[in-house]
């Protein structure tokens, strides 16, 4: 299973002298108004609210008024961090992880993600737990791990439960416990968090820490999918090019392999590049859309697809 834990969330604060104005952009932002919401922002921000800052940096990051600037987004954020905005802390640290308009650089990242979650930010401890648990920019460390992932959760963050609940299903840092990973992982299904449901439904679905039971996976991977949470989509086509819990039907895993490819889940890639490739009811074989989905699911995982892709080119050789 593969998850995306570093998640960029725009987060519009408001509580200082210069409430009104932020509010203000917030509302703007909210509804969409990118303009007049840059122009509330930029004069926050010129006033030292961090949480202007920080918005001014959203609206750059996700090029929403202006253009797309990943280096004036890191400006922006700069300024909320020194201001000691957690959110322009962990989105500065977000922007080292993934080499956004900086040099990457996990050392970096590391740090900012540190002070974000010293300042209560929720996605600033819910990444650096990943970074230990991964070995991410420093050694790694799945009790410290477990703290910071805790710590997310704890603060209603539904990555964070997910994360923690992962540490239980695989016993790392903690002994194994299915029942506890299960409590988690509903209670991030439970604040809408797509990934939470798609790895309930994953125990149902394998009868892990509980009765297998194909017809809660699918409702469970439905509600997920419906989120937009890619690895639900794929789990949801893989019950439905099976025949588990739904009537077995080829077209619909199509769709759905499409929809989690799309949202760039490399088994969604897979899975296609696998239907067009040997060609089933409703998918007429295709090997060069089969090389395509293979050469995408390879560019996202390098675990992923790159076997069968160099395989179909070597056949047209």
């Amino acid at each position: 299973m593969k998850f995306k834990y570093l998640m960029f969330i725009p987060v519009l604060l408001s509580g200082t002298v210069y409430a009104d104005t932020i509010d203000e952009c917030s509302s703007y932002f909210g509804k969409k108004e990118y303009s007049k919401a840059l122009t509330l922002c930029q004069e926050a921000c010129s006033q030292n609210s961090g949480g202007g800052c920080d918005s001014l940096g959203d609206l750059y990051y996700l090029g929403k008024g202006v253009q797309q600037d990943y280096s004036q987004a890191k400006t922006y954020y700069e300024k909320a961090c020194s201001l000691n905005n957690g959110s322009g802390c962990s989105n500065l640290g977000l922007l080292y992880d993934n080499g956004q308009g900086v040099k990457q650089d996990y050392s970096q990242a590391k740090t900012y993600y540190e002070k974000a979650c010293s300042l209560n930010n929720v996605l600033g401890c819910n990444n650096l737990g990943y970074f230990y648990e991964y070995g991410q920019g420093t050694e790694k460390d799945y009790n410290r791990a477990k703290e910071l992932y805790e710590k997310a959760c704890n603060m209603n963050e539904g990555y964070g439960c997910n994360n923690l609940g992962e540490l239980y299903k695989k016993g790392q840092g903690v002994k194994q416990n299915y029942s506890q990973a299960i409590e988690l992982y509903e209670k991030a299904c439970n604040m809408n968090e797509g990934i939470g449901c798609a790895s309930l439904g994953e125990l149902y679905e394998e009868g892990n820490g509980v009765k297998q039971d194909y017809g809660r996976a699918r409702e469970l991977y439905e509600k997920s999918c419906n989120m937009d949470e890619s690895f639900g989509c794929n789990s949801l086509g893989v019950l439905y090019e099976k025949g588990h819990g739904v009537k077995q039907d080829y077209n619909q895993a199509k769709i759905l392999y499409e929809k989690a490819c799309d949202m760039d889940e490399s088994f969604g890639c897979f899975n296609l590049g696998r239907l067009y490739e040997h060609g089933s009811y409703n998918v007429r074989q295709n090997k060069a859309m089969a090389k395509e989905y293979y050469k995408r699911a390879c560019i996202i995982d390098e675990q992923i697809g790159c076997d069968e892709y160099r395989a179909l080119n070597k056949e047209g050789d």
